[in-house]
């Protein structure tokens, strides 16, 4: 592929010094009925501190394999993976990450603010530090005034906000966030995405995210990781050039359609590779 050099950056130079994650020659093989699965392979990645990465390639690429690898829920079988220096089952039990599903995942007898505090009741922390704590991420994903509801009177994208509160209750420096979005329509989730960016310019976190749509990838992101059909391998990182603070209308820009256009590049060359 022809490179260009204002927007690509390959993995090995990061744009910040401080590693959050780190992936050397990463692969998974899942043992079925049918046989061994090779969902990644050769994987080489770091992500630094600060940065919002996003995953993106076809279905069954190893996206989310991959996250699920971070967070200790699926273990590697080559290669090697730190998260803040310490091996994933470490870091799990450090608490270095929070976690955002498909689905909101919320209990449905349990008010909002009930569903938010759940990982720090978990964790031992006393009611006064709980209460503080829900009612600081619920206003950072503006959620004030809607801690006594239960999930199904929130709308979906209510519902998925408050599901990054959870996340974010017990304040891990690791935000990792799998498709958080891909059920809503287009202009909840557009609303949703630039809520994020807000979230993540006010906090700092570093965020994994996966996701199937090019323009989401492209809105949201320092870097976009570009993977190919399985087994999941890393077949191009591409740099934004897009400035932090991004308006939904930057998406018609110049610059904003360049970057989707070297996507998919990428995507479409990982199924050539195929």
């Amino acid at each position: 592929m022809n490179a260009n050099p204002a927007i690509r950056q390959e993995a090995s130079s990061p744009q910040t010094s401080q590693p959050v994650v780190e992936a050397k020659g990463l692969g998974l093989t899942f043992e079925t009925n049918d046989g061994p699965v090779r969902a990644l392979a050769d994987v080489d990645l770091t992500i630094n501190k600060g940065e919002f990465v996003s995953f993106i390639g076809p279905s069954g690429c190893g996206k989310t394999t991959f996250l699920r690898v971070i967070a200790d829920l699926e273990q590697p079988t080559a290669g090697e993976i730190f998260v803040n220096g310490m091996t994933p089952e470490e870091a799990r039990r450090n608490r270095a990450y929070g976690y955002v599903f498909q689905a909101a995942g919320l209990f449905p007898w349990r008010t909002i603010e009930q569903n938010v505090a759940l990982p720090l009741e978990i964790m031992g922390y006393s009611k006064a530090e709980q209460k503080e704590r829900v009612h600081r991420t619920l206003d950072l994903v503006n959620l004030a005034g809607f801690e006594k509801k239960f999930p199904w009177q929130l709308s979906g994208g209510m519902q998925q906000r408050a599901s990054i509160a959870r996340a974010l209750a017990f304040d891990a420096d690791l935000l990792l966030m799998d498709e958080p979005f891909g059920a809503l329509d287009e202009i909840v989730r557009d609303h949703l995405n630039e809520q994020l960016l807000d979230l993540w310019a006010r906090t700092g976190k570093t965020i994994g995210f996966v996701t199937h749509s090019i323009p989401e990838a492209v809105y949201l992101s320092t870097r976009i990781i570009v993977m190919s059909p399985r087994p999941g391998r890393v077949t191009d990182v591409i740099v934004s050039p897009l400035p932090k603070e991004r308006p939904l209308d930057i998406r018609e820009s110049p610059e904003f359609l360049e970057i989707a256009h070297r996507v998919r590049e990428g995507l479409r060359a990982g199924h050539g590779d195929d």
